[in-house]
């Protein structure tokens, strides 16, 4: 199984906005992208992906959101009360502001299959997802090259929004988990997590 977290600092963390201007929910916009991207690929659905989203927006932060796709039923869609392969960035907006409102106050509330939300730190979720003997990588310009990098088939990967991670996050976890490098030029985090799908599929992970 590979875990993709995504950590937005800005990103809404009730259900109440528009899913025709994702920008303007704190950049949901780019969160999408990077699920999209790390869930699909051309007429088809990865089974062996689980995506964290990790959301430190207005107005109750943290929010953790964990969305796993079954390949026969695709992805859940709240308007329709159906389920679908072929998506958009606004179906998965829909999805993400249903999954906002069914938020429970201390439970960790599984809204669809395979959807879940809880309020859990953005260091929390890698520690329990440490705690269960996966390995973590955090993406970093200075890190090892991920084509060189000793990667198991059980791994993590950490991604930050347009401000990256925190930066006393971000110098705790270098001290705790793998660094790895996809170049030495900045990507969007949706292209990133492509060339990492890209070189875990070209090694079968």
């Amino acid at each position: 199984m590979r875990h993709f977290i995504y950590f937005s600092g800005q990103a809404r963390t009730s259900g109440n906005f528009d899913v025709k201007n994702l920008m303007k929910a704190g950049r949901m916009d780019i969160a999408i992208h990077s699920f999209i991207n790390a869930l699909f690929f051309s007429h088809g659905v990865r089974e062996d992906v689980k995506f964290h989203f990790v959301f430190y927006g207005a107005p109750d932060p943290p929010k953790h959101i964990e969305i796993q796709v079954n390949k026969e039923e695709g992805l859940p869609e709240p308007e329709k009360g159906v389920q679908r392969i072929d998506i958009s960035k606004k179906d998965v907006g829909s999805l993400l502001k249903k999954i906002l409102y069914k938020y429970k106050k201390g439970e960790k509330n599984e809204v669809f299959q395979g959807c879940f939300i809880e309020k859990r730190s953005f260091l929390k979720v890698i520690e329990d997802l440490m705690n269960e003997g996966k390995s973590i990588f955090i993406l970093d310009k200075k890190g090892e090259d991920i084509r060189k990098a000793k990667i198991p088939k059980d791994s993590v990967f950490i991604f930050g929004d347009q401000e990256g991670l925190p930066r006393k996050e971000f110098k705790r976890l270098k001290k705790m988990v793998n660094s790895v490098s996809i170049g030495p030029k900045m990507y969007f985090a949706s292209q990133t997590i492509t060339i990492v799908n890209n070189e875990l599929d070209k090694r079968g992970l």
